[in-house]
């Protein structure tokens, strides 16, 4: 337990306070446009959360209908890609939670990119020198095997009430007719971050009018995407992965202008989605459950849920310096495993037993009440292989929706193209992603291997954390998740303890100032009472910076009488249900 040795010591804090100089706000490629304050939204029958108030909408009607939460996340993921492109999309990848409640099962799908089978651990070397990331993120040779189609055909195959094909008419009818380009599309557009909009002509022509970024308030159609939706509506997901449209999208990353790639149409025909055993850990009185890897999100964050769950949180005031510490630093434990260990595990050994075993989680919590000091290190878990750990960068380019329907079953599905519009390149009315710079870009530390090098078919790691929490008596509580690059870990993280051990409801946890220690230094969201704490923070050894944290928490909490929906202020989504 953290004792009074972190209370504010107010003379010397204040010299520290004047001395620290260092508040720079570091900008994010989906930095948040806005801030509009939310309610709580309730609801007795079903509910739908989402980063768009068109892809909610979307979620409703199908829910109206008798769909499934399966069949409202199709339909919502396809709106998405329309009027969100920047985050997510037919050309990127997905996890998803899905719990069947009459058969009281939890199952999950990756449908994470995979790399080219011509790909390999020199990728991203260039006449015998590591490209930057920087120069690697823009063009085709970033682009992964896009796993959208294939992993929302599986799900409603097992999961789904509806006809396919109906599934898709209100993505249709709104490319057709023309959406509002929404303030946030717009801004992100003018911010001009992805240097790859103005190099493929496809992408400057959709993107632009008269020459500049689209205007909140412009009504953009996009009959292509509308026709291609059309034939896998019709045909399912072959006419994507084979075809006119396969094509069309080998010959825009063979091709392109910048960074031509190497996936193949054998590469996009072989795709699969997988399922995966989720994973689940107790916490408390609870279960939380989430992706496995090559999900590093699930798995950092139940390492550190398992960590913190030998602290007394619920006695600590939210967002205090004492819980901001503990939870930074349970952060920072579970990030240094996650760059030594997390990988595809059908390429690498990922040692998750060994991560998640109580004995281990219990000997790393054991570090949380130390000051801050240098990097933490990768632990020692049973079953570990020796490896070199390895950096990738991820941004926050990223959507996460959750869904309860009428019957009780439930989605947390967190999706992405990574970088603010992907690759920048622009096939059929859809952007393709750059994952594969999720990839560490160098293969070798001192003469061993990263665990997540490029190899052939690998699937990136991923920080994505869809997460489902049920009660010791298996029924489903609260259904969670958010965008937010690498920082996802922490948001789902911070976004858990405030519901489960500060008793917010879902909305005030979404409210709540967000801050994310990466084992790299602490930040805080800029704009918000954190920045009181920050003179408290520097006697703890940390160096804080202000910044904005764009996280995009869309949460639903089941209670015995109703569901209780939540949408992150820092972006333009809404809950919704009846």
């Amino acid at each position: 337990m953290i004792t009074t040795q972190f209370k504010l010591r107010i003379l010397t804090a204040t010299l520290l306070f004047t001395s620290f100089t260092s508040f720079a706000a570091t900008h994010d490629p989906e930095a948040t446009t806005g801030i509009e304050q939310k309610q709580l939204v309730t609801a007795r029958h079903y509910m739908a959360s989402a980063a768009n108030p068109l892809a909610v909408k979307a979620g409703e009607q199908i829910l109206a209908k008798g769909g499934s939460a399966v069949d409202a996340a199709i339909a919502m993921q396809l709106m998405l890609g329309l009027v969100e492109p920047q985050s997510s999309g037919i050309g990127g990848g997905l996890f998803l939670l899905h719990w069947d409640k009459q058969k009281a099962s939890l199952t999950s799908i990756d449908g994470r990119e995979t790399a080219p089978a011509a790909a390999g651990p020199d990728l991203f070397v260039e006449n015998g020198k590591l490209m930057s990331w920087r120069e690697a993120f823009v063009g085709g040779k970033s682009v992964g095997v896009p796993g959208v189609v294939k992993a929302l055909e599986l799900a409603h195959q097992q999961h789904g009430v509806l006809p396919w094909a109906e599934l898709f008419a209100p993505a249709i009818q709104m490319a057709e007719k023309g959406f509002v380009v929404s303030p946030r599309l717009a801004g992100l557009l003018k911010a001009n971050w992805n240097p790859g909009l103005d190099k493929f002509a496809s992408s400057a022509a959709y993107f632009k009018t008269e020459g500049q970024w689209l205007p909140a308030g412009f009504v953009r159609k996009n009959l292509a995407y509308a026709a291609l939706l059309q034939k896998i509506a019709k045909e399912g997901s072959k006419a994507f992965y084979q075809g006119d449209n396969a094509k069309a999208l080998v010959a825009a990353v063979q091709q392109a202008p910048v960074n031509a790639g190497q996936i193949s149409l054998a590469d996009l025909a072989g795709y699969q989605p997988k399922p995966r055993d989720p994973l689940c850990i107790p916490y408390r009185q609870f279960k939380i459950c989430s992706m496995a890897p090559p999900s590093s999100g699930g798995l950092a964050v139940l390492q550190m849920m398992g960590m913190l769950s030998h602290q007394p949180l619920a006695k600590l005031k939210p967002n205090s310096v004492e819980a901001i510490h503990l939870i930074s630093q349970a952060a920072k434990l579970a990030f240094a495993d996650r760059e030594r260990f997390a990988a595809d595990p059908d390429f690498v050994k990922v040692p998750v037993q060994g991560l998640l075993a109580p004995d281990y989680l219990k000997q790393r919590a054991a570090l949380l009440t130390a000051t801050e000091g240098a990097a933490a290190l990768a632990g020692e878990p049973e079953g570990a292989e020796p490896l070199a750990s390895g950096h990738a960068i991820e941004f926050a380019n990223t959507s996460h929706l959750s869904v309860v329907d009428a019957k009780g079953n439930a989605v947390s599905m967190t999706t992405s193209i990574e970088n603010a519009f992907g690759s920048g390149i622009f096939v059929n009315g859809y952007l393709l992603n750059n994952q594969l710079t999720d990839f560490s870009l160098q293969a070798k530390v001192d003469g061993y291997w990263v665990a997540n090098r490029v190899e052939a078919k690998k699937r990136p790691r991923s920080s994505m954390a869809p997460m489902m929490v049920f009660d010791k008596d298996g029924t489903l509580l609260y259904i969670t998740g958010s965008p937010g690059g690498s920082r996802i870990i922490n948001y789902v993280a911070q976004n858990l303890v405030a519901v489960l051990d500060w008793g917010m409801d879902a909305q005030q946890a979404a409210n709540l100032p967000r801050f994310s220690h990466r084992n790299d230094g602490l930040v805080l969201e800029q704009n918000t009472n954190l920045s009181q704490l920050v003179p408290a923070l520097l006697e703890l050894g940390y160096q804080p910076k202000l910044a904005d944290l764009n996280s995009g928490i869309h949460a639903i909490k089941i209670t015995k009488d109703r569901l209780e929906g939540s949408a992150d202020p820092r972006r333009e989504g809404i809950a919704a249900g009846r």
